[in-house]
């Protein structure tokens, strides 16, 4: 994975949360004109105590403006890019939860073989 920012690579490790363990194999930031993003992520997913693993291709819209310096700044405020990464994690959790059964939530993700 090649990311070229503080903010990429800060956004590309790895998490554990809750007992699942989202391993992150590709980030890929899309800029668009209106100063939002997208991030898509190619992730691993395992959940504690299982030893098979879930592969996803996830997008996630990014429409807070107020992180745009964040995502371009060579190098972002160290407290700025905590909370972004914070948020960005809570996204992800929050679409591995509610997948199955939020219909915005599965239309987010697709399974990899």
């Amino acid at each position: 994975m090649a990311a070229r920012t503080p903010t990429e690579r800060a956004l590309a490790r790895s998490f554990t949360s809750r007992g699942t363990r989202f391993d992150v194999s590709d980030l890929r930031i899309d800029h668009h004109r209106d100063r939002s993003a997208t991030l898509t992520y190619r992730l691993a997913v395992a959940r504690e105590g299982r030893q098979e693993e879930e592969h996803w291709e996830v997008t996630l819209p990014w429409d807070d403006k107020s992180f745009v310096d964040v995502l371009t700044s060579p190098a972002p405020e160290p407290d700025r890019l905590a909370m972004l990464v914070s948020l960005v994690r809570g996204l992800s959790e929050e679409w591995w939860e509610t997948k199955g059964y939020e219909r915005e939530a599965a239309k987010k993700g697709r399974r990899m073989p």
